[in-house]
C-alpha cells in the first residue's frame, strides 16, 4: 500500500516507477529475448530453453525480487506479464508432456509433443516481443491480456 501524500517525492505516486526500474525490465525482457533465441538458433525447442534455460530462470528470480516496487506503476503490468509468460508456458508443456505421452504407444504422441512445443514456443516468442516493444514505447500491458478483472 503506498502512503505517499500528495507532493510528496515517493516515486510511486501517480504511477511513476522508480528511477531504473524501466531498465531492470529491459533487462528482463533481454533475458527472456536471449533464451527465446537460444532455442530458435539451436536444436532446441523455444518453449524448452525459455523455461528451463538460465537466462529465463534468472530472469522470473529477478522478476520476483522486485516486483513489490512497480506496485501501482504502469511497470507493475509488465512484471505480471513476464511472470504469467514463464507459468503459463510452464502449465502447457506439463499439459502437452501428459496428453503426448500416453500418445506414444501409437506413435502420434511424438507429433503431437513436438507440435505442443512449437506452439507454446510461438506464444513465449508473441509475448515477449509484445511486451518488450509495449514498454519501450512507454505502455503498460492490457489488463485484460493478463488476468481478468473482476467487475465492480
Amino acid at each position: 500500500m503506498n502512503n505517499a501524500t500528495p507532493g510528496s517525492t515517493e516515486s510511486t505516486v501517480a504511477g511513476v516507477p522508480p528511477p531504473g526500474l524501466v531498465n531492470y525490465v529491459h533487462l528482463i525482457y533481454g533475458l527472456h529475448a536471449c533464451a527465446v533465441l537460444t532455442g530458435i538458433v539451436t536444436s532446441s525447442s523455444i518453449a524448452g530453453r525459455f523455461l528451463f534455460g538460465l537466462p529465463s530462470i534468472i530472469a522470473v528470480i529477478l522478476n520476483y525480487a522486485r516486483r513489490h516496487e512497480a506496485r501501482g506503476t504502469w511497470l507493475e503490468s509488465h512484471f505480471e506479464w513476464q511472470i504469467h509468460t514463464f507459468w503459463y508456458a510452464l502449465l502447457w508443456i506439463a499439459v502437452t508432456l501428459l496428453v503426448s505421452a500416453p500418445l506414444t504407444l501409437i506413435v502420434i504422441g511424438i507429433f503431437f509433443a513436438f507440435a505442443g512445443f512449437a506452439v507454446v514456443g510461438l506464444w513465449v516468442a508473441y509475448r515477449v516481443v509484445r511486451g518488450w516493444l509495449a514498454l519501450r514505447a512507454g505502455h503498460p500491458m492490457p489488463r485484460h491480456a493478463i488476468a481478468p478483472q473482476a467487475a465492480n
